[in-house]
């Protein structure tokens, strides 16, 4: 969520200073993801704005995106094998506008949509990943960038993760907060094999993918990402890891760009993939 108050022009300044100042970020890395090799790209063909999470199964790419001129947000589905568009839903909620990282689990897409702004609000939305139809919303007092769901448990990060919530959705009143235990600032987050794999930005110009154990919240492993170009107009360039992420196996897959975008293909290698 770094680059998402990029457009705000009074914030440019702040940010800017900030990215420069993150003491605990890695040490610098000129490639593209660590310990990972680029198998192809997949380019997405249709309309797509700012874009912000990234789910897949096999015959399908969800992406959302946020139009912030009309100030509405949606989800797009793709064909896996053409990248060509098959639909899209509009997720635009009043104030709330702005979907974020995504997370599929039991035949449901889980959508934090919120407020362009901190400490506001955000509504977790699940829709039916066959129909793309609405199956329920749930108000959250914060604003949420970015949702995992296994089962019965969402994790959630706010403005920039700082804090990452743990709902129960047998009772949403037990929800819980957990500091973020990475100076990573999460965009996309997946429950994978009983851990928590999750991808952002730390400067401007470079990013990570954490491995989180789950449930003790501890970071047990990262990899460096670099950026996939210089910073330009209309959210070009950036962190590979800065926006839309998903992994299955040893297969990770980013979604750097803004529309017009491309799915990039990496394949980690075998000793990233193991058990932490």
């Amino acid at each position: 969520m770094i680059r998402k108050t990029l457009r705000t022009g009074s914030t440019v300044l702040f940010l800017l200073l900030s990215s420069l100042s993150v003491a605990a970020a890695p040490d610098p890395f000129d490639g593209a993801i660590e310990h990972a090799r680029l198998l192809g790209t997949l380019p997405l063909e249709g309309e797509m704005f700012h874009v912000q999470g990234l789910e897949l199964d096999s015959r399908r790419v969800w992406v959302t995106s946020v139009d912030q001129t009309s100030h509405k947000g949606y989800i797009h589905e793709f064909d896996r094998q053409t990248g060509k568009l098959r639909r899209r839903l509009e997720l635009t909620d009043g104030t709330k506008y702005h979907p974020g990282g995504i997370s599929i689990s039991g035949g449901s897409i889980w959508v934090p949509v919120a407020e362009l702004k901190p400490n506001s609000t955000s509504v977790l939305v699940e829709i039916d990943a066959d129909s793309l139809r609405i199956r329920r919303k749930i108000q959250v007092a914060d604003h949420l960038g970015c949702v995992a769901a296994s089962g019965e448990t969402l994790v959630a990060g706010n403005w920039d993760s700082q804090l990452l919530y743990i709902f129960d959705l047998r009772d949403m009143a037990r929800a819980r907060t957990v500091s973020n235990p990475s100076p990573t600032r999460y965009q996309d987050m997946k429950f994978v094999q009983g851990q928590l794999v999750a991808g952002g930005s730390l400067t401007l110009w470079s990013g990570a993918v954490d491995w989180i154990d789950w449930p003790s919240m501890k970071r047990s492993r990262t990899l460096r990402a670099g950026a996939i170009g210089p910073i330009r107009p209309l959210g070009r360039g950036g962190p590979y890891t800065g926006e839309g992420m998903a992994i299955e196996g040893r297969d990770l897959y980013v979604v750097p760009e803004d529309g017009p975008s491309r799915l990039f293909h990496f394949r980690l290698d075998a000793a990233e993939n193991r058990p932490a």
